[in-house]
């Protein structure tokens, strides 16, 4: 109920509403915050060895929530948060490998954590999301 709540409500016009994404890749974690307060703390998975996840402050270019990789396979990645190029935050079917950098660069979540992320991108609005990666 809490989610639907979240994916329902809307910042008034005129007040700074921010929903601020984590990732920390020495962790294996991210931390959502909402306005400031850290909300939601989840395992994750980022690149192995050999590729890179990139660092840096970015914001959501695009959202979809049904797509599939056309470079690796045809991978299924719901729920997707495009920030960087190809780079995404998605769900993943390899929930047992989340927490240990396993991918090919995309930020890997638990689906249903996936689906309340893509919720409240879309709840708060991509220019007003942030999304910062660090080691």
């Amino acid at each position: 109920m809490l989610v639907l709540l979240f994916a329902l409500w809307r910042p008034a016009a005129g007040i700074a509403a921010e929903l601020g994404i984590l990732v920390d890749l020495s962790d294996q974690t991210m931390t959502v915050s909402l306005d400031g307060r850290p909300t939601y703390s989840w395992l994750v998975s980022t690149a192995r060895r050999g590729y890179r996840t990139p660092v840096g402050r970015f914001h959501p270019g695009w959202l979809a929530r049904v797509w599939y990789s056309s470079k690796y396979e045809n991978a299924p990645m719901p729920h997707s948060i495009f920030f960087y190029g190809g780079y995404a935050i998605h769900g993943t079917t390899e929930i047992k490998r989340l927490g240990r950098p396993v991918s090919h660069g995309c930020i890997r979540l638990h689906p249903n954590n996936a689906r309340i992320l893509f919720d409240l991108v879309q709840a708060y609005g991509l220019k007003s999301t942030s999304i910062v990666i660090r080691r």
